[in-house]
This record gives structure tokens, sequence and C-alpha cells, in this order.
């Protein structure tokens, strides 16, 4: 009786892991796992917005819409070290987060920071709505999490080689990235 338990409790553990690949059990258990981030204004900005995070499978798929941006302008958007927006100016967040040590680059690079994202354009009325996937973030589980991370939105355009930051300028707006 027990060896039929224990056969049984085998080909189930084996069944369940099936398909997977080693350091994608994390991720698959966390599928769903979702997080959003409510941007406001930094001091003097007028910009807010929201951003959700859903993780499915190896990827997060990630919509953001801000609005009070100037027309027509592009923006460096970013994953930041720390979830702290008490200072005003957004800096209490820290750097770009950044747990594999990789350079600041565009989201689609091959290297790039695990906080860099791709950057938001406002249109004619100062939205801006962006809809991507990210293989570099995780939602819930990881060093790439992102719940408890800031989330800013530069001021100016992101140049992608300027390091370790892409000379974004001031943030105008700040987020905690919070499990939903």
């Amino acid at each position: 009786m027990v060896r039929i338990a224990f056969t049984l409790a085998v080909a189930t553990l084996a069944a369940g892991c099936a398909g997977t690949s080693p350091g994608s059990a994390a991720t698959a258990s966390n599928t769903g796992a979702t997080a959003v981030a409510k941007l406001e204004s930094t001091k003097g900005n007028a910009v807010a917005g929201t951003a959700t995070f859903v993780q499915r499978g190896d990827e997060v798929y990630v919509t953001v819409n801000v609005t009070g941006l100037p027309p027509n302008t592009s923006h460096g958007f970013h994953v930041h070290e720390k979830g702290d927006c008490s200072s005003g100016d957004g800096m209490s967040t820290g750097g770009h987060f950044n747990p594999t040590g990789a350079p600041h680059a565009k989201h689609e690079a091959a290297a790039h920071h695990a906080g860099d994202l791709p950057s938001l354009t406002a249109d004619a009325y100062g939205n801006a709505s962006i809809n991507f996937k990210s293989k570099t973030i995780t939602v819930g589980s990881g060093i790439t999490d992102v719940i408890g991370r800031g989330l800013i939105v530069h001021r100016d355009p992101d140049d992608y080689t300027t390091q370790p930051t892409g000379n974004a300028g001031p943030r105008v707006a700040c987020a905690v990235i919070q499990k939903a």
C-alpha cells in the first residue's frame, strides 16, 4: 500500500513538472500574479497614471496609462530600487532596479537593467499609453520581482547610452509597485 502511494506521488510530481525548464518553476507557479502601481506627480508636476504587471509564464504583461505629460514628448520610464516616494522629487526610490548588474540600455536590448522599460510617448493631449511584455522582470518571485519597487516617469527622453541613468532628467511621477 505504501509503495502504491509513493509511486502515485512520484508520477503526479513528474506530470506536474513536465515541460518546465530549470528555473521556470518559480515563475510558472506565479502565473497570474498581478501587481499595480498608482503613479502620482512629484512636487511641481501634474503627471498621474496607472501601471499593471501580470505574470504569465515566463513573461510579464505590462499595461501603462499616464496623463499630464507635455504634448508630443518622450519620457524615460523605469522601475527603481526602492518603493519609497516620500521625498517629493522621487529621489527616494534610488537608482534603476538592476539586480543582475547589466548596463543601462533599451528594454529590447539583449542586456539591460531589469528596470529599463520602454519609453512613454505622449500624444497631442499629453496622454501616454503602452502595452508590452518583459522577460527581465517578474511578479511575486525571484531576484527580478518588481513588487515593493519604485516606478518612475522622467521628464526627459531616455538616451539609452548614458550610464547608469539614460540622462532622462528629473522624476515627474512616482509610484510603489504593490501586489494586487
